[in-house]
């Protein structure tokens, strides 16, 4: 079931980083998708045992290749081709800030003003 000469943009799409084939194009088109620290074309052949850093604001995730698949597979079956090995950190850092995002403002506040936004950006130092 494994094939040779699988492209990035495809096996990012088969172990179901993301929803479709032509967003893991785009995204690896953006510089999103780095193997090695160096961002990759979508036509990249990754290898087994690299590690492949997908950078989804506000962190950097990053997956082993443990198999190389063209095919969508059954999301129980991803951890035979695939291996999350993002530093606990970075996950933290992820979970703050949804903490963050839902202390905020009220449900069903709406939008927040411009004002709003910029004093919310200045206290979270973006």
């Amino acid at each position: 079931m494994e094939e040779e000469d699988i492209r990035i943009d495809k096996w990012l799409w088969a172990v179901r980083i993301f929803k479709s084939r032509s967003l893991a194009t785009e995204e690896c088109k953006k510089g999103h998708v780095m193997i090695g620290g160096a961002s990759v074309k979508p036509s990249r052949v990754p290898k087994l045992g690299d590690v492949v850093q997908v950078r989804k604001n506000p962190v950097i995730f990053s997956y082993r290749v443990k198999g190389l698949i063209g095919k969508r597979i059954n999301a129980k079956n991803v951890p035979e081709y695939m291996e999350d090995v993002t530093p606990p950190e970075v996950l933290q850092v992820l979970e703050i800030r949804k903490q963050m995002n839902q202390l905020d403002r009220d449900r069903g506040a709406g939008r927040p003003t411009k004002k709003e936004r910029r004093d919310l950006e200045q206290f979270m130092g973006l």
